[in-house]
């Protein structure tokens, strides 16, 4: 059992993820009075056990489609700011994409009422924070992943392949230097590939806790983007990679 291969700090660990969602180690390593390098054994430890996910600073919740609801409360406060400088960025009368997640979900929720936009959406969530807002709303249709809500498929990718928008804001699982922006399930992957594709402009909407991470399926190369919308700046390689490809990042924390 998993239990008798952990010890009493490492399972305090998982409670406190349990609770939060994402882990820091400087956070950890004053809770429990040791090292950074002992912390970062044991989250090293409970990555190789399959019970969380190494980040830049810390770990997350294994990412391999988390249900929705199971992210919805994760920093809330960060993903409502990066939800409100995205908002911002919207121009009347343009057509925008919005896929699923917890945080393009907040971008839904700051758009005004009766804003003279199109919204283009595969997410059933967006498409119900949008209902009574008399906002123009096309859901495209699709397969259902119930675990985030989403529609996705061919029959979602034809109807993509026949629209055109002035600004998509599209999560990302993960983001590398070498990987590029990353999500853990393909379906998903395929619809954000088709998205750029059809898009005068680019935002990918990430928390800090996507940076470093490399999963499965890449869907864009760094440079394929035009802004990354984030609570807090990426470091060392990662932060002059973006500047080098052009990448404006837009943190909210700056305002």
């Amino acid at each position: 059992m998993i239990t008798n291969q952990i010890n009493g700090r490492q399972q305090q660990i998982l409670d406190r993820m349990a609770l939060d969602g994402e882990i820091r180690i400087a956070e950890l390593k004053e809770m429990f009075n040791v090292t950074e390098m002992t912390i970062r054994r044991d989250i090293e430890k409970l990555e190789t056990m399959g019970l969380l996910r190494r980040t830049f600073g810390g770990a997350i919740l294994i990412g391999k489609d988390i249900a929705l609801q199971d992210r919805t409360g994760v920093m809330m406060e960060e993903k409502m700011k990066m939800g409100l400088r995205a908002a911002q960025l919207i121009n009347e009368g343009e057509s925008i994409f919005l896929d699923g997640g917890s945080t393009t979900l907040q971008v839904a929720k700051y758009l005004t009422p009766n804003m003279p936009i199109t919204v283009v959406t595969n997410a059933l969530n967006i498409a119900a924070e949008l209902q009574g807002k008399q906002i123009p709303t096309i859901v495209v249709g699709g397969m259902l992943l119930d675990k985030t809500s989403t529609l996705v498929g061919p029959v979602a990718a034809v109807a993509i392949a026949k629209m055109a928008f002035d600004r998509v804001f599209i999560g990302t699982t993960g983001l590398t230097s070498k990987h590029g922006f990353s999500n853990s399930n393909m379906h998903e992957a395929e619809i954000k590939r088709l998205v750029i594709e059809q898009a005068s402009e680019i935002n990918v909407i990430m928390d800090h806790t996507k940076y470093g991470v490399r999963d499965l399926f890449s869907f864009a190369e760094i440079g394929a983007v035009h802004r990354v919308i984030s609570d807090k700046y990426p470091e060392g390689e990662l932060h002059a990679t973006l500047k080098e490809s052009g990448v404006q990042l837009l943190v909210c924390s700056d305002a």
